[in-house]
Parts: structure tokens; C-alpha cells; sequence
């Protein structure tokens, strides 16, 4: 086996996860993931398809409605972008996946913004490149914020790819539009690759206009050297049904689909069929889901800031809360003492990245606030104040 796969870490939130696991009273709240079923009109579209018997393979690229409906959905929000420049996947991981494989060479360079979800540094180096790490940094209440100058440095012509994650898992961060004017036009300089992983872009708590948080798409040319990621997972509440996608420029769109034959062939069908009804029901689901998060949000924020010696600011985006204690350092220690004794279920900073030690990540997604009210009231009780 590859040496580089024997040595990537295992993920340090499966191993919280893991110590609570089967345990009735621990209050899970690691994953990222809301605790609300997918809606009854996406479910029935899959149930339908199966009825019809729609069980084979479709094409590499994804049934042609479906990216007929991405692309409209899409060019709705950022403008104009055509179905010959969306890719369906199996899932946003898999889009991302795909997206590195399609871009990076061993022995490549590749910045990426952190923290940041560990699958964002770990595919990189599964395809044996260089990575270097541009860290945001800590301000004083809680948020992070980028240094824009380190980061441009740090991407020069011998840069292949610039992976950004914005809004932030699990900070929170978000670029603004002018940021990602000013990332692009240095990469176009700098002959570099972006892969944007919008994943979040949906959930997004400050006033645009747009329901959205600003994009790539906004301000770059339909073939400028950039790949968007998305997927139905979470502002669909679609988790489990695995189905994301890419838009990238055309010129590359039918390479896609010959990487995709050789990763899982094609995203299935009634998979396809569900997320078509999700997009068609975008505007009654979406902005559901985002009021619903933001009232989550706006219910755990206050009460974490409440405690002393925690220092935690309200996400722009995402469905995160990000926050420190006070004179605890290691993080992974931290958060399996608080399944084991508190019954209290987050995920460590450490698992985004060095600079996060220290910090926990918790997923504000529950269905009902209160269980976000309890679990605050075990971590008091841990903390002892």
C-alpha cells in the first residue's frame, strides 16, 4: 500500500463520534449534518423513480434534467452559466475528489486556506502534492480573519491550486466580493487553479439581496481557472443521499465526464430524480432550512458567550459554532472527556488543522433549539460554573 495512504490521519471527529457511539444519553452534535429528514417531495420524487423501475446507470456527466436545473438554479444566483459546465456527482466529497484528481499532478503545489475540513488538506496529498497552509487567524471575541497579503504571497506561479472553503468550515469565515477579486486576479497572474468549495454558500446569515454568500461565480469569466463545488447536503437536507456537483469551464466538462466513469460511473438515478424535486422546491426549502438555522444559531451563540472563559463569535455562514475554552489545550482530550463525562458530543478543533488546537466545533443544525439549550446547560455543569 501507498505510503502516503498509511500515512493520513483518520479523522479525529469519527474518533470523538466513536467514544460516544450507541450511548442513548450523549447529545451528538460532531457531524455536520442537521437531525431533520429530508422533505416529504424530495423523498417521494426517489420513491417514484424506483417505481418506474429506474435502477440503471445514467450518463457520466448526470441526467440531463438534473443539469439542466443546476444550471438554471446556479445562473439565477450568480448569473449566467450554461448546463455544459455542470458535472453531477456522488456527493460533494466526490466532486471535490474528482476536482483534485482532475487538477493536480504529484509533486504540485497546492495552498489551502485553514482550518478547514480535513478532507480539503488529506485530497491533495492523496495525490502526492506539496501543501502548504495558509491559516487564518484568530481575532479577539472569537471571528477569524484572512491575511490577505500572507496569502497571496504564499501563491506564486509554481502554486498549482488554491483550495478555498468559504463560508469556513468550521469557522465561519466568508470571503467578501472583493477578497475574491482580488484571489482571482493574482491567480490569474500567477497561472493558478482555484477550487471553491461553496458547499455553505446557501447559509449565509448577513443581508446580500442574494440569499446567498458572495461567490467565485460573481466575478469570474465562464473559463477563468476555477472549479465550484457544491452538493444538495445541506441547504436540501440531503446528507445521506450523496448527490453534489461541479461547475467548471466547458473546455473541461467532458474530461469530467471521463474521470467520473473511472471513480463511480454516474451519481443513480433516484438519487437524480430527488434532487431535480429539490431544486424545483429551492424556494420553499431553502429559506426554511437558513431561518431555521439562524434561530438555532441565535439561540446557542448567546448562551456559549454567556459562559465564562468561553470566546465564540457568530457564524456568517455555515452551521457551526467555533469556540474556545479558556486554559484547555488539547482539543481531541477535551472533547472525549466531554462525551465520556458529560454526555456533551462536539467535534475538536485539532481535526481542521493545527491552528485551530484548542477550539471545539459545534453543529447548530438541530431540528429543535432546545436540545441546544440542553447541551449548553451539561457543558455549564462540566465546566463547573
Amino acid at each position: 500500500m501507498r505510503s502516503t495512504l498509511l500515512n493520513l490521519e483518520e479523522s479525529r471527529i469519527r474518533e470523538v463520534a466513536n467514544a460516544g457511539m450507541g450511548r442513548s444519553d450523549v447529545l451528538a452534535f460532531w457531524f455536520g449534518e442537521s437531525d431533520e429528514v429530508t422533505p416529504d417531495v424530495v423523498r417521494e420524487a426517489a420513491i417514484e423513480s424506483l417505481q418506474r423501475g429506474e435502477t440503471f446507470y445514467a450518463h457520466n456527466l448526470g441526467l440531463p434534467a438534473l443539469r439542466e436545473a443546476i444550471a438554471a438554479y446556479t445562473s439565477q444566483l450568480h448569473g449566467a452559466v450554461g448546463a455544459d459546465r455542470i458535472a453531477v456527482t456522488s456527493g460533494g466529497v466526490n466532486a471535490l475528489m474528482l476536482a483534485v484528481q482532475a487538477l493536480v499532478d504529484p509533486g504540485d503545489e497546492v495552498v489551502v486556506i485553514t482550518p478547514v475540513w480535513p478532507n480539503l488538506t488529506a485530497q491533495p496529498l492523496i495525490m502526492g502534492a506539496r501543501l502548504q497552509c495558509v491559516p487564518l487567524k484568530p481575532q479577539a471575541g472569537g471571528a477569524w480573519a484572512l491575511d490577505m497579503a500572507q496569502l497571496l504571497a504564499a501563491i506564486t506561479p509554481a502554486t498549482r491550486l488554491l483550495v478555498v472553503n468559504a463560508p469556513n468550515n468550521p469557522t465561519g469565515w466568508t470571503l467578501t466580493e472583493a477578497e475574491q477579486r482580488e484571489i482571482l486576479t493574482h491567480c490569474r497572474a500567477t497561472g493558478t487553479w482555484i477550487l471553491a468549495d461553496e458547499v455553505y454558500e446557501r447559509l449565509y446569515y448577513e443581508p446580500t439581496g442574494k440569499g446567498c454568500a458572495p461567490s467565485f461565480l460573481d466575478v469570474a469569466e465562464p473559463e477563468d481557472r476555477l472549479v465550484v463545488v457544491h452538493s444538495f447536503s445541506k441547504s436540501f437536507l440531503m446528507t445521506g443521499w450523496r448527490v453534489g456537483w461541479l461547475v467548471m469551464p466547458a473546455s473541461m466538462t467532458l474530461e469530467m465526464g471521463k474521470l467520473i466513469e473511472f471513480n463511480t460511473s454516474c451519481a443513480s438515478v433516484f438519487t437524480q430524480r430527488a434532487a431535480v424535486a429539490a431544486l424545483a422546491h429551492a424556494d420553499e426549502i431553502t429559506p426554511r432550512v437558513v431561518a431555521h438555522l439562524k434561530r438555532c444559531r441565535d439561540t446557542l451563540v448567546p448562551l456559549l458567550q454567556a459562559l465564562p472563559g468561553v470566546e465564540v463569535a457568530p457564524a456568517k455562514g455555515g452551521m457551526y459554532a467555533f469556540f474556545r475554552l479558556a486554559g484547555q489545550g488539547d482539543s481531541l482530550a477535551v472533547a472525549k472527556r466531554l462525551v465520556i463525562e458529560a454526555g456533551l458530543g462536539l467535534a475538536p478543533g485539532s481535526a481542521f488543522g493545527p491552528e485551530a488546537q484548542g477550539w471545539l466545533r459545534w453543529c447548530f443544525a438541530s431540528k429543535d433549539p432546545q436540545r441546544l439549550v440542553l447541551g449548553v446547560g451539561r457543558l455549564k455543569t462540566w465546566l463547573g460554573v
